[in-house]
């Protein structure tokens, strides 16, 4: 199995998304798309095998999407995709694409489902907090 994951090194659940990987699966293709940026088919291949719209996976704090009335609701799809495309920072983290699928991994735990991880295995996450796999 092929597992990439759309990494920011500097956010705890994609640090924790990319150990239970490491964990449970070995290493994983890591993509730091705040070094790489995105090519916009790549970005709306990823939408899509997600099945989210841009302004689901907008990240909402500790980005600049307030600042650039992004959170307005009459903002259209097409422009928060532009921005995103312009200013990486503003995609949620993070996307993990497997065999299996294609999901934002918002919590951690969520990228279980795309890696077998078997039911009642347990992983502690950074802050100690233990999750199990269901």
């Amino acid at each position: 199995m092929t597992i990439t994951i759309h990494h920011n090194p500097e956010c705890g659940t994609s640090r924790n998304v990319l150990n239970i990987i490491r964990q449970f699966y070995g290493e994983p293709k890591i993509v730091e798309y705040l070094k790489t940026g995105w090519q916009r088919e790549q970005l709306n291949d990823l939408l899509n095998k997600s099945s989210l719209t841009p302004r689901q996976a907008l990240r909402t704090t500790k980005s600049p999407a307030k600042e650039l009335g992004l959170l307005d609701t009459t903002v259209s799809e097409t422009s928060i995709f532009e921005a995103m495309l312009e200013y990486p920072i503003l995609v949620n983290r993070p996307i993990v694409c497997t065999d299996k699928g294609t999901l934002l991994c918002r919590p951690s735990e969520t990228v279980f489902s795309l890696i077998n991880v078997p039911s009642g295995a347990t992983f502690t996450k950074e802050d100690g907090e233990i999750i199990i796999a269901s």
